[in-house]
């Protein structure tokens, strides 16, 4: 194949399962497909050969079509493991029709072996900014190859490397349907400080936080702005305040930038807890139009933490930093998970009590999954305690490791937890609390400059995009107020009383709260398919003695000196 010649690539993203963020139902009232879209193969999409013709499909919006499968004469794919039925059936679509594979992503970097055994025929691993190029050449020179029979896959691979992320590009956001998301999705850092055992990130892209500059920040903010974006944002980092010198350094010209267009977007991101430390970050992110934050709580107890090495929630009381998180004006969501080493019974009990007296409207909680390539698969590799299963970290997975307390009693307990949380009335109750409490006492300024200069013309194309967002939000609110405030019984009536209240009290944040109790709308049955998941699991548990669900089943040398004596 000659440099630079013109090809058919099919970008796919596969589907993601019914699970706690997918938000289905609530997605529907809004005209919606999805929540976020695909960030890793637009930005991928830039930095391929401008005379490659590139189609993508969100599998999460619409399947890809005959038209788009005859259209390809290669197929690039990326996803994560809890996309993992989803990405094989696509490949295994691929290699029907003898379309050369291109596999990459968090999922294929963690266990590649399992793109090999599907049959992809190239695994550009670890981070694009290293590995593509590499495979470009290799395509420049000999074209895309289907590989033959017990030929192994081509892999490219960073050896340890990380990018310098100023030099990674604007995505390719013109690819996307704009109207098929809730909220579109910018990476600002990738990396994260700290050393929690359970979690793959710092295996994927190091404890050294690298940052994208505030140049390029605005640069695609602007590139959203004159396609016609208006509303959220995710800022995908994993741990936003990884860099603080760097944040601090983005957020004074995010605020200006903002202000100059007159506020179209509002950010939620991800950080880690010790954010309630520093006054003068919590007041910047306020001012540059952060709404909510994800925090990792995983559990109350102290001990759990301390093991799972997750050290920076134990410095000061977390309820005392959730409070001081959400008087700034950021809504507290949180994860929380069930199964850590040495945990105490009545471990849901307790972190269905946290979450209700720190009033966490959304709070996650799952069953502990071990990952491939994290402290925790390494820790209980040596000590024989995995089940050999790889999951995809979804609520209705069971656990893939021996635990050190009985595997029915933590199943059991996360099923009463889910119930707990996800109750109608307790939810409803919980989210106008939190209301109640968001940016009402600020412990700073939060005073917005004034808009300055004009916003960027708008385009008829645009005018119209915003005309039926708005349309959809008015049907929105007038089917939200017909099914919780008069056809639910379960919400009738403190859907009003509340409703009243938060009106009365903190009027700037009604339509968020009554977008945050239109979410009772996908919880309630969410919590009936978790519940029948795990009651299956527990079944199967109680029947098959070789899945060895209790440590007492364990042979004594398999198990770590920690649990030798209480046997």
């Amino acid at each position: 194949m000659k440099d630079n010649m013109p090809m058919n690539v099919l970008l796919l993203h596969p589907e993601f399962p019914d699970s706690f963020w997918s938000f289905k139902s609530v997605l529907d009232l809004v005209g919606r497909h999805a929540l976020n879209p695909p960030l890793g193969l637009v930005t991928v999409a830039a930095m391929l050969p401008e005379e490659w013709s590139l189609r993508l499909v969100d599998c999460a919006v619409r399947p890809p079509s005959e038209e788009d499968w005859r259209f390809a004469e290669m197929v690039m794919i990326t996803g994560m493991i809890v996309q993992k039925p989803s990405i094989m059936q696509l490949i295994a679509e691929a290699k029907r029709r003898g379309v050369p594979v291109v596999a990459g992503g968090p999922y294929a970097t963690s266990v590649p072996q399992d793109f090999e055994e599907a049959g992809a025929d190239y695994l550009v691993l670890d981070e694009a900014e290293i590995t593509l190029a590499p495979f470009l050449d290799e395509i420049a020179a000999h074209g895309a190859r289907i590989r033959a029979p017990g030929e192994p896959a081509r892999r490219y691979t960073a050896g340890g490397k990380k990018p310098d992320l100023t030099q990674s590009p604007v995505p390719r956001f013109d690819l996307l349907e704009l109207s098929a998301y809730d909220s579109m999705a910018v990476q600002y850092s990738r990396g994260c400080p700290f050393l929690c055992e359970f979690c793959d990130i710092i295996t994927l892209y190091g404890r050294k936080p690298r940052t994208k500059s505030n140049a390029q920040i605005t640069a695609e903010l602007e590139t959203l702005l004159k396609l016609g974006w208006r509303g959220g944002i995710f800022l995908v980092d994993d741990n936003f305040i990884g860099n603080k010198p760097n944040v601090r350094k983005l957020l004074p010209e995010l605020e200006t930038w903002q202000a100059a267009n007159s506020f179209p977007f509002w950010f939620d991101t991800e950080a880690s807890i010790d954010l309630a430390a520093d006054s003068d970050l919590l007041q910047a992110m306020v001012r540059s139009g952060f709404a909510s934050v994800f925090i990792g709580i995983e559990t109350p107890d102290e001990d759990s933490l301390e093991l799972t090495r997750k050290h920076q929630n134990n410095r000061k009381p977390m309820s005392e930093s959730l409070e001081t998180i959400s008087r700034s004006g950021l809504r507290v969501m949180a994860g929380m998970i069930l199964g850590f080493d040495n945990e105490k019974p009545g471990a849901g009990e307790r972190i269905v009590r946290f979450v209700e007296e720190n009033a966490i409207a959304t709070a996650l909680i799952s069953l502990l999954q071990v990952l491939p390539n994290t402290g925790l698969y390494t820790r209980l590799e040596r000590e024989e305690r995995l089940t050999g299963r790889v999951v995809g970290a979804g609520q209705m997975e069971a656990l893939n490791f021996i635990p050190t307390r009985p595997a029915t009693e933590i199943l059991r307990e996360y099923v009463a937890a889910y119930r707990a949380l996800y109750d109608p009335e307790r939810y409803m109750e919980r989210v106008k609390r939190q209301f109640l409490m968001v940016g009402i006492d600020p412990p700073f300024d939060v005073t917005r400059p004034p808009a300055t200069g004009k916003p960027p013309r708008r385009s008829p194309a645009t005018l119209w995009r915003l005309f039926l967002n708005d349309f959809r939000m008015y049907r929105a609110g007038a089917v939200l107020i017909w099914r919780l405030g008069i056809k639910q019984s379960a919400t009738r009536r403190l859907f009003w009383r509340n409703l009243f209240e938060i009106r009365r009290k903190n009027p700037e944040r009604l339509v968020t709260y009554l977008a945050i109790c239109a979410h009772i709308e996908h919880f309630m049955p969410l919590v009936e398919k978790v519940a029948s998941a795990i009651e299956e699991h527990i079944d199967r548990l109680g029947k098959a003695g070789h899945m060895v669900a209790e440590p007492a089943l364990v042979p004594a040398p398999v198990l770590p000196r920690a649990l030798a004596g209480k046997q």
